[in-house]
């Protein structure tokens, strides 16, 4: 009896302790805000192009290649990045990560030599590989999981919203007032403080320190790394986990091969936006984003189905990017909300990491998440490289400036691949496994 009474009161005690929910949150978000911290550091390119081609006197593919060389590292990185964090756990690796990230673009704001600066972006894509992962493994542990098609996109639209939404527009001032190469020195700084805030904060479980800060029962980890990798070798048989990256991949284009790279470029040169209109039409993209990832994975665990809001989401963006590469002299404010609504509809793309959790058990969880999000970025490191080679295929050897000049209807040609991707990505949808939204192990 006296048992029973202490039982009740500690899991009173719990209720009433705000850390028990209070950290767990505390510990996501810091993960997720470093997963902003590289989104931030993914987009700067974009934001710096002009001063790019003309600092290093590059094409469009020298330009391609210096996102693609972020995604060189990033992608194959993401199987060993998995199967790591379910060996070891997020703190320390997500710590080293930032620093490694940091590193990566001091160094590529200090050299003026090409090959250096594709080192450094390297060394970024190397670090940013662990955020996404880290995030996802942090929420498996902390958090309930039949609220991980949720956290999924909260993550990930928190990613968009404080890195690429915000991150545009803060860097776009930033570099008007510092000019780029001081802007990359400040961002490498913030990168060294937020290493040192997640390695005295974050917990790879919930009793480190001897102190409970969850409800959540500890997930059990395999006891080595040879039990990790027979479990991968399990999961990479599974053909559904490959599928469900493909759409992914496809649907993450308007991102990669867009938003993150092409869109602003475009917008000058095929509707006359200025340079700061174009860089609030990114925004709009990756506000739209940030949304869809929220509202998708918000519908998508009410309604217990994964496959239906993907097929929808799919549709409906190859539709809206139809419109605005193909109808021509489009009002300026209906272009914003094209792109708004764009980048609300491939929102759709968060969900592929809750099926790929889905489809695997929770010990192996983080190297599920991981091998989603390394088949979801090949459309970084292969497609988006692609619209900089077909733009150089097309172009007409206008040079201003030291700058290559491209027409409207060379950036129509070389990004006439996203309706399709979006297409694409719809019916295999239509022809994946349905989770309905419960993982393998429950």
């Amino acid at each position: 009896m006296e048992k029973a009474q202490v039982s009740i009161a500690t899991q009173s005690g719990k209720k009433n302790n705000p850390w028990v929910w209070t950290f767990p949150i505390l510990v996501c978000c810091l993960g997720a805000a470093f997963y902003a911290y590289e989104y931030l550091l993914r987009i700067i390119p974009n934001v710096i192009y002009a001063d790019l081609f003309r600092y290093f006197g590059i094409s469009a593919t020298g330009y391609g290649f210096i996102n693609a060389f972020y995604y060189y590292a990033y992608t194959p990185m993401q199987l060993p990045v998995g199967m790591l964090m379910d060996r070891y756990g997020p703190r320390r690796l997500l710590s080293i990560a930032c620093l490694i990230c940091a590193a990566g673009t001091y160094l590529f704001a200090s050299t003026n030599q090409w090959g250096v600066a594709l080192f450094a972006r390297f060394l970024v894509g190397f670090g940013s590989a662990f955020a996404f992962v880290g995030v996802l493994k942090l929420a498996t542990i902390w958090l309930p999981s039949n609220r991980f098609g949720f956290v999924a996109g909260m993550a990930s639209s928190f990613g968009t919203l404080v890195g690429a939404f915000l991150g545009e527009l803060v860097l776009e001032h930033l570099v008007n007032v510092l000019h780029w190469r001081p802007t990359l020195f400040v961002s490498a700084i913030a990168g060294v403080i937020l290493a040192i805030i997640m390695a005295v904060v974050i917990r790879d479980k919930p009793r480190d320190n001897g102190r409970n800060y969850s409800t959540q029962s500890s997930e059990q980890q395999p006891q080595t790394m040879l039990e990790v990798i027979k479990q991968c070798g399990l999961l990479l048989k599974n053909k559904f986990i490959w599928l469900n990256g493909f759409i992914g991949c496809l649907l993450y284009l308007p991102s990669s091969g867009f938003a993150e790279n092409w869109e602003k470029p475009y917008l000058i040169a095929a509707h006359g936006f200025s340079s700061q209109q174009a860089a609030n039409a990114v925004s709009a993209v990756f506000l739209g984003f940030t949304l869809g990832g929220v509202l998708f994975g918000y519908v998508s665990d009410k309604i217990a189905r994964r496959k239906l809001p993907m097929v929808f989401g799919g549709i409906v963006a190859a539709i809206l990017i139809s419109i605005i590469l193909y109808v021509p002299a489009l009002p300026t404010t209906l272009i914003f909300i094209l792109l708004f609504l764009f980048g609300v509809s491939y929102g759709a793309e968060v969900l592929v990491f809750p099926v790929g959790r889905e489809l695997s058990s929770k010990k192996v969880s983080a190297t599920a998440v991981a091998v989603t999000n390394m088949l979801v970025m090949v459309s970084g490191s292969l497609l988006a490289p692609l619209v900089g080679i077909i733009l150089d295929y097309l172009w007409n050897g206008i040079i201003i400036n030291n700058e290559h000049v491209y027409t409207a209807a060379n950036f129509t040609a070389a990004l006439t691949m996203l309706p399709i991707a979006c297409i694409f990505a719809a019916l295999l949808a239509s022809l994946s496994r349905e989770t309905y939204g419960k993982p393998l192990d429950e």
